[in-house]
């Protein structure tokens, strides 16, 4: 029986998460859970698993403590961490939303605990701090990410030196086929509408600036070892082709399926195996007919350049980075400024804060906190 802690359980990926638990429950339990404020989610979620015996929430509720007295809580700032020290875990599943997915990361590699990672935030803004502590922990840090899982199941059993580059696949977004000009015209409800995947807001509204794509980039550089300018974004509309690895000989090989993010999920949950499912669907090539491809357009999608600028200067630049979008994406979501709003002050985030070569983990969350308050500081002038 594999015990996991589930962080961000009541997101997209958490509950999910929960739905491949449920059927599995001969080989998988979940014994610990996060989740943000939705506590009648978190109540629910402990009356159906009885297995679950520590539980984390932002704010303190009598109720539950009175309610689940086997439980133990923990609450505010420091109760994620708190949470984690409890070790009776095997495997972590990181599908927090943000920077604050950083700490339990780190921290569950400090306890020697394999990581199953869905939280972007934790390698954009610390990857080189990340893995060389998961290499030094003999940590595996497993993605969930349908890119990254993508990758990571073309490249089982490869050699590092043979890989000629690394192929990351894109939907383009909710408005892959507007004309550049009209974007200024963007509402929220037009960004939330992601032509093929049902997703959280904040992520859907990456995937329309392809910040998401940007972030993906500089994962893949630092999970698998590969240098920017052997990474190649490539628009694919039908989201059947999740990534593909190209080897020097020419062989290319792509890992396909519907756009289901349960089997990236349930492939990192049980990996290196690939179990059957009652509810999933499989591809029919002859009904798919035709797959599309095309280049990234980097002048409509600055977002994605900067990215790439930002993992080849690497040090302090994903944190800024990551800081700047979380902040201005919040800021679109919220009806403050507009969509194209969004890149502009991300990029100049990346000009005007000060470069760190060779950062501390204090110089990540400090450089990370100057990029919120520049993009808060900057809204208020736009």
């Amino acid at each position: 029986m594999r015990r996991i802690f589930l962080l961000g359980a009541s997101g997209s990926i958490g509950t999910q998460t929960l739905e491949i638990c449920k059927e599995h429950v001969d080989e998988i339990a979940i014994v610990g859970v996060s989740v943000g404020k939705n506590k009648t989610f978190l109540r629910q979620l402990l009356c159906e698993n009885p297995g679950i015996r520590f539980a984390y929430a932002i704010d303190y509720d009598e109720e539950l403590v009175k309610a689940f007295p086997h439980i133990s809580f923990y609450w505010g700032d420091n109760g994620l961490l708190e949470l984690l020290d409890n070790k009776e875990y095997d495997l972590l599943v990181n599908a927090l939303v943000g920077f604050t997915g950083l700490k339990p990361t780190l921290k569950a590699i400090e306890d020697h605990k394999d990581v199953a990672l869905a939280n972007k935030e934790t390698l954009v803004a610390a990857g080189d701090i990340v893995m060389a502590k998961a290499k030094a922990a003999e940590v595996n840090i497993i993605p969930i990410d349908s890119e990254h899982s993508a990758i990571f199941q073309c490249l089982a059993g490869s050699n590092p030196q043979d890989i000629k580059r690394l192929i990351i696949t894109a939907s383009g977004g909710a408005f892959r086929d507007w004309p550049y000009e009209a974007l200024t015209k963007v509402k929220v409800a037009d960004a939330l509408n992601h032509p093929v995947w049902q997703m959280g807001a904040k992520i859907t509204i990456d995937s329309a600036t392809m910040m998401n794509k940007g972030y993906e980039i500089i994962e893949a550089h630092h999970l698998f070892g590969v240098s920017y300018d052997r990474i190649t974004p490539v628009i694919h509309y039908e989201s059947i082709v999740h990534s593909a690895v190209e080897y020097n000989d020419g062989s290319l090989i792509a890992q396909m399926s519907h756009p289901d993010m349960r089997l990236p999920i349930e492939y990192a949950l049980f990996y290196p195996r690939h179990l059957p499912r009652k509810s999933y669907s499989y591809l029919d090539l002859a009904k798919i007919g035709r797959l599309n491809f095309k280049e990234v357009d980097y002048h409509r999608y600055k977002l994605v350049w900067a990215a790439f600028l930002a993992g080849r200067l690497g040090g302090n630049m994903g944190a800024i980075l990551n800081g700047a979008n979380d902040t201005a994406v919040g800021l679109f979501l919220a009806g403050h400024i507009s969509f194209t709003a969004i890149e502009r002050l991300v990029i100049s985030a990346l000009n005007n804060i000060s470069y760190i070569a060779k950062p501390t983990l204090d110089d990540i969350f400090n450089s990370h906190d100057q990029a919120v308050n520049y993009i808060n500081s900057m809204a208020n002038k736009l």
